[in-house]
């Protein structure tokens, strides 16, 4: 069975930086995604950015374009995110998530096994 432990959030002011990391154990196989979603009360999870295994390909919502960086460590089986600049409208719960096969990244639906969430908040 897979697990995700998620790691690094926080509380930061607006403009600061933070890393999250997730950390996979458990698995068989390489995935072919690793996803980092978010969310917040009241609202349904949202697709902040995907690393593609196999080649490296990456990529971001519009919203975070430019400021989140994604990247992945086949030594360590661990995706880190990046986030810099961030701003009030960050603050939400980070979730990472694996994607067994290709398909649609931006959907959560697509996504097999989850983390339990790490609490990002940007203070303003």
């Amino acid at each position: 069975q897979v697990q995700l432990v998620e790691s690094g959030g926080g509380l930061v002011q607006a403009g600061g930086s933070l890393r999250l990391s997730c950390a996979a154990s458990g698995g068989t196989f390489r995935p072919y995604a690793t996803g980092w979603f978010r969310q917040v009360p009241g609202k349904e999870r949202e697709f902040v950015t995907a690393f593609m295994w196999s080649g490296g390909r990456t990529s971001y919502a519009d919203s975070v374009k430019g400021r989140f960086t994604i990247s992945g460590d086949r030594a360590k089986n661990t995706v880190y995110l990046q986030m810099n600049s961030l701003k009030p409208e960050d603050t939400a719960v980070y979730y990472c998530a694996e994607m067994l096969y290709s398909g649609n990244y931006y959907e959560s639906n697509e996504y097999r096994y989850w983390g339990q969430g790490t609490q990002v908040t940007v203070s303003s």
